[in-house]
């Protein structure tokens, strides 16, 4: 730093002028570019991940009687990594083709871009301040002075007069403490971090799409169900009036058949309501107009894919929240380093030079060259403790942000244990359903029979068929929540997004 002085004191040396003009500003590049950044250097706050997922080993505790072969487990470290079009995991045109959508036309994503453009602007505006800065003027005119002034030239000629100028001012504030490269060293953190906000909410929207096709076509096949139980039921109540003209059966009988038919006729009336309301909010992701959008009706029967996990300490990477949360404290970090600078003095380089003339004949010449070349230092002594202030803000700021980004992790590990928990479950809780189904239907059978041999009621029919279809219901309704589950653990697992995505610069 010393030589920094010893060359700016020499520019009032008149033998070196001409060439200080050129030399100066690269003496003082070389002389702060020796100089660190004040305040602490950044480095990613220590995380322990754990060695393994809990659920990629549980068993359950109470297995069903029968387990279904090939129960559900989470695709093997070795069986890949999720890729970037990750819905295409489930094999499905249809979502394919609305997922594709999303990049184009979601508002809330052209939103997030903005977002992200105009903060990665902010890196440019920030590394400007280690240029100089160069402004140009030009001037003429004619001027008259008082014949009365002070001092006032005592012939005509002198009362006019012109002046044409031409003239360049040059200012340079040398980072000499590093409040300039930590401003862009912040605003590349924060540009980094509205990136990954942008990824979040991009994952967060396809996400949505895919778990609202999936309700979508979980009730497309209760639709389906209900459709044929209708048809089933039509042909019992015509059974039963039948038995009652011939004297089998009795007007109850008939009454209950037909009770039993309009409250499953009612059940698939309202499916229509809850299914409308996923394909709206499906147009509004994709932003087309609801009254001009529609999904075909296609009841759900994909295969539920395995979902490749990963290594624990691999999320870290993979979930732009995470990467979020860290560039927050990157750029509280070098927020700590700009408070800092404010206890150094600001350094100026620069002046103005150009050509002055009476005539613009002469303007451009060396005799009417000028110039001035100098340093402005400027200290602030006293300030009531508000520098002090500023800075411990900053380092509370910082440590805030540390904790953010740590809970964020945790958040994450347990987010993925969550899906990974429900998968495990809910598949177990789908073969007891099925074998439910299936003991239901054979109840269901019997009753049938022995209604027809003239054994029994009707009423016992009755009673088995609504079992069999609530049973039905109950394992299509598991089998959604099964794919919304798998769509949950996709994006606690980053969506096939890591942080070799985000901007360098």
């Amino acid at each position: 730093m010393r030589d920094v002085a010893t060359q700016i004191g020499r520019l009032h040396s008149a033998g070196m002028c001409r060439a200080l003009v050129v030399a100066a500003p690269c003496l003082a590049m070389l002389a702060f570019s020796g100089c660190k950044p004040v305040g602490p250097n950044y480095s990613k706050p220590a995380t322990t991940p754990p060695p393994a997922y809990k659920e990629t080993g549980a068993t359950s505790v109470v297995p069903p009687a029968n387990p279904p072969g090939g129960s559900w487990k989470p695709a093997d470290p070795s069986d890949g990594m999720l890729k970037g079009k990750w819905w295409e995991i489930y094999q499905d045109p249809q979502l394919n083709k609305l997922e594709e959508r999303i990049a184009t036309d979601n508002l809330q994503l052209k939103q997030a871009l903005d977002r992200y453009q105009a903060a990665h602007d902010q890196i440019a505006v920030a590394n400007s301040g280690l240029y100089p800065t160069l402004t140009a003027a030009d001037q003429a005119n004619r001027s008259r002075q008082s014949y009365n002034a002070p001092n006032a030239p005592n012939t005509d000629s002198k009362i006019m007069s012109n002046l044409f100028l031409v003239e360049g001012i040059a200012n340079w504030e040398p980072d000499f403490f590093g409040r300039v490269r930590r401003t862009a060293e912040q605003a590349r953190a924060t540009a980094q971090g509205s990136a990954a906000d942008m990824a979040s909410l991009d994952l967060t929207l396809r996400a949505s799409l895919a778990t609202y096709y999936f309700a979508l076509r979980g009730l497309d096949s209760q639709a389906q169900l209900l459709s044929h139980t209708i048809s089933d039921l039509q042909s019992q109540l015509e059974l039963t009036q039948h038995r009652l003209a011939g004297g089998v059966a009795t007007g109850v009988d008939v009454s209950q058949a037909q009770t039993q038919l309009d409250n499953v006729r009612a059940q698939l009336v309202e499916l229509g309501v809850a299914r409308a309301q996923y394909e709206h909010a499906i147009a509004a992701l994709i932003n087309v107009d609801i009254p001009t959008f529609s999904i075909p009706v296609s009841p759900l029967d994909l295969a539920l894919p395995k979902v490749p996990t990963g290594l624990p300490s691999q999320l870290l990477e993979r979930r732009p929240d995470v990467a979020s949360a860290e560039r927050a404290a990157a750029a509280a970090n070098a927020q700590i380093g700009i408070a800092i600078a404010a206890f150094y003095p600001d350094i100026f380089l620069g002046g103005p030079g150009g050509f002055d003339s009476l005539s613009p004949g002469t303007l451009i010449q060396g005799p009417s060259a000028f110039w001035t070349l100098g340093e402005n230092a400027t200290w602030l002594l006293f300030d009531a403790g508000k520098r002090h202030a500023i800075t411990d803000a900053a380092r509370l700021s910082y440590d805030a942000q540390v904790n953010g980004y740590r809970n964020t992790v945790i958040q994450a590990f347990q987010d993925v244990e969550n899906q990974l928990s429900t998968l495990r479950i809910l598949e177990q809780e789908s073969g007891v359903a099925n074998e439910a189904v299936a003991s239901a239907q054979h109840t269901f059978d019997l009753a049938s029979q022995r209604y027809k041999g003239g054994v029994t009621s009707y009423l016992e029919v009755l009673t088995a068929e609504q079992t069999l279809i609530q049973d039905q219901i109950v394992a299509i309704n598991i089998e959604s929540r099964q794919f919304a589950a798998s769509v949950g653990l996709v994006r606690s697992l980053g969506g096939g997004w890591d942080t070799a995505q985000l901007p360098k610069n």
